[in-house]
Formats: structure tokens, C-alpha cells, sequence
């Protein structure tokens, strides 16, 4: 069984550091969608991508950045230890590149990871980070290795698809893009505008509408969280857009370390080919996305 070697938690006011060392022992058998009930795999790598081994001899190690509060992508349990999709990530990420002994993993507060990075702390950042123009302009980026959706979620006995709701049927949180790809997309919905996402979903729970439109990863977990009350489920398919969802998420390092984003790459095409990078995502989100 793999096992994750936490050092003692420091927490001061404004920080705090966790330290892992991954060990990895024998993996299972690859798991399929079909397997999982013919869940949709969004896939971004293609199979005829070159992917060439990267020079290791000068890759001495990669010290990891993440956070503790973007679960399940990464999180703290009730004992301390840092787990999620990201962590696991970074641990076959190093096993596929053979430096498993020499990987470590830091969580830190989320505004402290760019700084850190710049000042050669850690080398590469795995928490959740959207690529943009500005980031790119500053750092370097990994092939993406997902992309977030947007997705409906409705009342259970719901019928029919988003194609079927009337103009007030939907809600959506104002001022977001989430709102200005709905009327995009949608043009004859019109969306009901709300402050915030738990008046939208309040709003959905009471049945005010019939349909909340938002973050694919937040609605999926909300419906099988209690607040829900096992009211409503995912409607529809998964829609992605990077012009306005953005390229996905990656890991990001530094400009001057091209190394780490080769061997990063390299390791990520080998595990969308090998099927772990599908497991990982079954495993933490086996609804799908």
C-alpha cells in the first residue's frame, strides 16, 4: 500500500508547511470508464504525442508546492496528513520519472505559492492553477493535465435536459464568467442572476428554479454533500470553453528550470498512456465532472 511520510505541522498565523516524502509500491490494474459505468474521461493528450525522456542527471529532485484547502484536489484529513487528487498526482508523477526518493510536497497558504517559486523554494506548483497571460508572462506551464467543466445541476425529478428549461427557468451567480458563458451559450435561457453561490443553490433547493448553472467540481460535490438534502443531481453533459474557463489546470515552474517542465511533461504523457492519469480521476471523481 502506498504510504505518505508527513513530518510534524508548523502553523504560525500566516503559514503552513507540511512535508512529504512519497513511497510507492505495486499499483493495481488500471481501471477503464467503461469500468465505472461509462463515466466520460476528458482527455488533453493526444496518443501520438512525442514525449522524450528528460535528462535527469541534472534533476537532483522536485520540491512540490500545494495548499491544504482545495479538497479533494488537496487537503488536510482529521490526522493532518495532506492527501487528494494533487498530491497523488505528484507521487506518480515522480514515480514515472524514477526520483521517488527525492520528491518532497510543501502545502502553504495559496497567495504564497508564486513567491516561493520565484525565490527557488520549491520547483513546481500542483494546486489548482489556472493558466493565464500574466502567469505565463512569469512563470512556465506543464502540458494541462484537466480541464474544469461548467455544468447544470437540477431537482432530481427533473426531466428532459437543459434544453428543455424555459427562459427564469436556470439561475447562475451574477458577474461571473460562468454567467456570461451561460448567455453565451444559451442565448433563450436567460439565467436568473443571484449574489453568490449559496443563494443560487438555496435558491435551487427551495425550487425557486429549476436549475443552477456554475463550477462543474463545486456543483458535483454539493450534490451529494448534506447541505444538498439529496435534492437535486448533475444535468446534462459536462461544457467546456478555455475562452472562457480558461487552458485548464498545470503545474507551474520556473522559466529558468526548463528541465523540471520537461521532465513534468514527459511524466504526465506516460501516465495519460499508461492509465493512471484516468484511475486518479475515477478515484476522486467517480460521478465524473
Amino acid at each position: 500500500m502506498s504510504a505518505i511520510i508527513m513530518k510534524p505541522l508548523v502553523v504560525s498565523r500566516f503559514i503552513l508547511l507540511v512535508t512529504a516524502i512519497f513511497c510507492l509500491t505495486t499499483i493495481g490494474r488500471t481501471a477503464s470508464a467503461e469500468e465505472q459505468g461509462g463515466i466520460s474521461i476528458p482527455s488533453l493528450f493526444d496518443p501520438r504525442d512525442k514525449a522524450f525522456p528528460p535528462d535527469l542527471a541534472t534533476l537532483p529532485g522536485i520540491r512540490f508546492a500545494t495548499t491544504v484547502d482545495f479538497p479533494p484536489f488537496n487537503y488536510l484529513d482529521q490526522s493532518g496528513k495532506l492527501l487528494g487528487f494533487h498530491v497523488e498526482l505528484a507521487r506518480e508523477i515522480c514515480r514515472e520519472l524514477k526520483i521517488t526518493e527525492r520528491c518532497q510536497i510543501e502545502a502553504m497558504p495559496f497567495g504564497d505559492l508564486q513567491a516561493r517559486l520565484e525565490k527557488g523554494i520549491v520547483d513546481a506548483s500542483i494546486a489548482g492553477i489556472r493558466i493565464t497571460p500574466e502567469l505565463r508572462e512569469r512563470f512556465a506551464f506543464s502540458r494541462p493535465y484537466m480541464m474544469l467543466p461548467a455544468r447544470f445541476v437540477a431537482a432530481k425529478a427533473e426531466t428532459g435536459g437543459p434544453s428543455d428549461l424555459k427562459p427564469g427557468d436556470a439561475g447562475v451567480v451574477g458577474n461571473t464568467l460562468h454567467q456570461t458563458m451561460a448567455e453565451h451559450f444559451f442565448p433563450d435561457l436567460k439565467p436568473r442572476p443571484y449574489a453568490n453561490r449559496a443563494a443560487l443553490l438555496e435558491a435551487l433547493r427551495k425550487k425557486e428554479i429549476k436549475a443552477a448553472f456554475g463550477d462543474a467540481v463545486q456543483l458535483s460535490f454539493w450534490v451529494e454533500a448534506p447541505a444538498s438534502e439529496d435534492c437535486c443531481r448533475l444535468f446534462g453533459e459536462p461544457y467546456y470553453s478555455s475562452h472562457y474557463l480558461g487552458e485548464g489546470l498545470a503545474l507551474m515552474s520556473r522559466k529558468d528550470q526548463p528541465q523540471i517542465t520537461q521532465a513534468i511533461d514527459y511524466a504526465l504523457i506516460a501516465l495519460a498512456r499508461n492509465g493512471r492519469l484516468n484511475e486518479l480521476y475515477l478515484r476522486y471523481f467517480p460521478n465524473g465532472l
